[in-house]
């Protein structure tokens, strides 16, 4: 009986092993996946793809040189050249928790590819079982075949029982595909949750910079108006001034210090922002402080084609994953509309007495074939599958979307930063003037020869134009933070792998 049971054993392994090689090389019903062709544009239209910006003789106005053919570092944000700002966009990319909940979901997806991978095999299980029981005395036959001396008895049971799934329609391949595709969908979400937080850092630095710059004028101008004030009254004293013209300039001062408080306010919670996005509570904001001119302005942008757009943009090649799940999801739908096979095999022994199993004359195997057809379900899977199909569409039309808007993205920051210099430089031409403007005025408001109202004019132009130089050249730092954004981030170049979030890992028991 023991050769019986190597018998039944080995019979069914060859069962097993002749479907999975049998299995192997059938085709997978339903569409292959193939990437969607990549856009013919060679521009953006009138958004620029080569030359330069217009320069400027301030801070941030150097000329800014559109090269397509550049490829993105992978830490593009070190381009600003500020070793404080590097320091907080590594921070943040170690302690978010954004970024912690994406690498966790990229684990998981890993994992639940290699659980789906797992249907390509057979699935063996093992059993042991103990009975009591007791045999009707008035039974015509005992169970047990023993004399009726004791209608009480014990039964034990050990087995093992194989089942398979061959993969005859492809179901399973398609199965895996959809599971590999989430993985990889998974994985550009990581990468755009990484994209988003440097931005962000970014930009919250460049409006952080732009506010105490802000302020810094403000301040000045204040101090200015002061001095203003200060003189108007010693003239009204000589009586060179009236009550009228002191009034004018206290209530210009006042106007002001009016400005103040909100610009401090923005900055507070900007700062609040920043430490957030660092992955910690308000009380613990970081040391670091940021100042317009302690950032460099990137020289050389890159400015990539539309066709190479498509292979940088995170969101765009997980739109095109989507597509791809989308697509094998439509052959699980067709395979489940097929015949289902399934493959069975049991072996074991069974024994009256513990120490009797796996004795002779205990043993039992069985093997067995089933095939299965759904013949009426009122069009339940054919339903199924036709809105499987509707699925692929609307993803088709969702990687559409995507790849617009990732064209439209980079249109609008390269148009932004052609404006920007443009901004930047009437800026810096208009402050020059308001200050030549103002000190003028000034010189002739001593020798008597203007207004008092004049001057006044004179130094609120003066205050807005300043206040205006500030802000064209935090816009032209933040919107060549935003190209670089709209370009992808240079992820495909990183050298180094990302840091990992520790920053609080639940206890597990």
């Amino acid at each position: 009986m023991i050769s019986s049971r190597h018998t039944a054993g080995a019979l069914i392994v060859s069962l097993m092993m002749g479907a999975l090689v049998v299995n192997l090389p059938a085709c997978a019903v339903g569409p292959n996946f193939k990437r969607p062709a990549a856009p013919t544009a060679t521009d953006y239209g009138s958004a620029p793809v080569q030359g330069e910006t217009v320069s400027a003789d301030v801070a941030a106005g150097n000329a800014q040189h559109f090269i397509a053919a550049m490829d993105i570092p992978g830490q593009w944000w070190t381009l600003f050249q500020s070793p404080k700002l590097d320091h907080v966009v590594e921070q943040a990319l170690k302690a978010n928790p954004d970024v912690g909940a994406a690498q966790a979901a990229l684990r998981q997806a890993h994992e639940l590819y290699l659980a789906q991978w797992t249907g390509f095999f057979p699935t063996v299980q093992g059993n042991f079982s103990a009975d009591r029981a007791k045999n009707a005395l008035g039974s015509i036959a005992n169970p047990t075949s023993l004399p009726q001396t004791n209608p009480y008895y014990n039964l034990y049971t050990a087995q093992l029982t194989v089942s398979y799934l061959p993969d005859v329609w492809g179901a399973t391949r398609r199965q895996v595909e959809i599971a590999k595709a989430q993985a990889e969908s998974t994985r550009f979400q990581l990468e755009a949750t990484y994209l988003t937080l440097s931005s962000n850092v970014v930009v919250t630095v460049v409006q952080e910079a732009s506010l105490r710059g802000q302020i810094a004028a403000t301040l000045r101008a204040l101090e200015l108006q002061h001095q203003l004030t200060e003189f108007v009254q010693k003239q009204r004293l000589l009586g060179t001034a009236s009550d009228l013209e002191i009034l004018a300039q206290q209530s210009l001062e006042a106007q002001t210090a009016q400005t103040l408080p909100p610009l401090q306010k923005q900055l507070g919670q900007t700062r609040d922002a920043l430490t957030a996005l660092l992955g910690r509570l308000p009380a613990d904001e970081p040391e670091e402080t940021f100042r317009l001119d302690e950032l460099a302005l990137p020289a050389d942008i890159p400015a990539s084609v539309p066709s190479k757009l498509i292979e940088q943009r995170p969101d765009v090649r997980q739109a095109e994953e989507n597509m791809h799940m989308a697509s094998a999801a439509v052959g699980v739908a067709i395979a489940d509309m097929l015949p289902q096979f399934a493959i069975t095999g049991d072996i074991g022994s069974s024994a009256l007495k513990l120490q009797q199993l796996f004795t002779p004359y205990t043993g039992f195997w069985n093997v067995g074939a089933s095939l299965t057809q759904t013949l009426f379900d009122s069009g339940a899977l054919l339903h199924k599958k036709r809105a499987a199909d509707a699925a692929l569409d609307q993803a088709a039309a969702q990687y559409r979307a995507a790849v617009i808007l990732a064209c439209q993205n980079v249109a609008d920051s390269l148009r932004a930063l052609q404006s920007d210099a443009d901004a930047l430089k009437a800026s810096a031409a208009a402050e020059r003037a308001a200050k030549q403007t103002l000190d003028f005025a000034r010189q002739q408001r001593l020798l008597g020869t203007i207004s008092l109202v004049a001057v006044l004019n004179a130094e609120q132009s003066y205050v807005q134009a300043e206040l205006s130089l500030v802000q064209a050249q935090a816009n032209r730092f933040a919107d060549t933070a935003g190209l670089f954004q709209s370009l992808g981030g240079g992820w495909w170049n990183r050298t180094k792998e990302m840091p990992r979030y520790e920053q609080f890992s639940p206890a597990r028991e």
